[in-house]
């Protein structure tokens, strides 16, 4: 019966099958043209804007200022807490940190009748806005300049921030401000300036012969060798431990009042000034020496330090 049928209807289902084929592969055809015909990437035009980029940015380095430069601008001020002991000195030029000095010259003018000076702890928080005073001045974070946003790149919004307002090369702590008038904040963040020493006062090199000669059953044998190795310490460490112990000593002969003793200030500044480098496996009997030796620097004050 498939014979019987006429030619042009055969043809007919012929050329439709054809005719989809021929559509369906010109679809492809017209899929695969947009990628074909993307333009290739120009490498000269890239070369050229990282040329431009690297231009600017030797401009900008050969620019740059010194950091010293900005230090003496008052751009930069470097930190005061924190700061190893001897590089504080040499860049105030000065054999005692200055803060150190204006914190005894004030406790001292303030009274050193001041019932649990050194023990009693004072406002944590106002300790640490002169912290913050200590080590920034005035110049205290600003809020951003209007029209920065619309910079383009961290790098370029980073770039043209504007440096805070220089310091007045005259501008001096002033410890007699009514923020600080509570005399426990004032040594509150004495002791912090000394904890937070990279480095005791006491060094970690002279940790062990403290120890040692505190140790010691002579009492003259125990006297001269604490003695000798105090005078062995490093000038920044001690003219500052003269400074420190001489005001203790003060702040001792007031004890009726004050109500601190030598061992109640040796407790206080013991594990501050002198402690050593990794911990001790029994901290509790190492921290009993640590107060023996300022006890007993406090006690032998006049004959250790030698008159200036």
């Amino acid at each position: 019966m498939s014979a019987d049928l006429p030619p042009e209807e055969e043809s007919e289902s012929s050329s439709v099958d054809f005719g989809s084929s021929e559509r369906l592969g010109s679809w492809r055809e017209d899929e695969a043209r947009p990628g074909a015909a993307a333009p290739a990437p120009n490498s000269g035009s890239q070369e050229r804007d990282l040329s431009k980029v690297r231009h600017k940015l030797r401009k900008f380095l050969l620019r740059r200022p010194t950091l010293q430069s900005l230090r003496e601008k008052g751009y930069i001020r470097d930190q005061v807490f924190g700061c190893a002991l001897a590089q504080l000195c040499e860049r105030e030029r000065s054999p005692v940190p200055r803060f150190v000095q204006q914190c005894i010259r004030a406790v001292e003018a303030r009274g050193l009748d001041i019932d649990g000076l050194y023990r009693i702890s004072g406002n944590l928080a106002t300790i640490q806005k002169l912290r913050y005073k200590v080590d920034h001045g005035e110049a205290c974070p600003q809020s951003l300049p209007q029209g920065l946003k619309a910079r383009r790149g961290a790098h370029l919004f980073f770039l043209s921030f504007p440096p805070p307002p220089p310091l007045a090369s005259d501008e001096r702590l002033d410890l007699n401000d009514g923020r600080w008038e509570d005399v426990h904040v004032i040594t509150g963040a004495l002791k912090l300036f000394f904890r937070e020493l990279p480095e005791p006062l006491f060094p970690f090199s002279h940790f062990r012969q403290f120890i040692a000669a505190i140790k010691l059953q002579d009492h003259a044998q125990r006297s001269r060798c604490v003695r000798d190795l105090v005078r062995s310490l490093p000038a920044p460490n001690h003219d500052t431990l003269r400074l420190l112990f001489q005001h203790l000593c003060r702040v001792i002969e007031r004890g009726e009042e004050n109500r601190m003793s030598v061992q109640s200030v040796a407790i206080v500044f013991g594990p501050t000034l002198l402690r050593p480098e990794t911990e001790e496996t029994s901290m509790s009997m190492t921290m009993v020496f640590q107060n023996q030796v300022v006890e007993h620097i406090l006690q032998q004050c006049s004959d250790i330090f030698l008159p200036h």
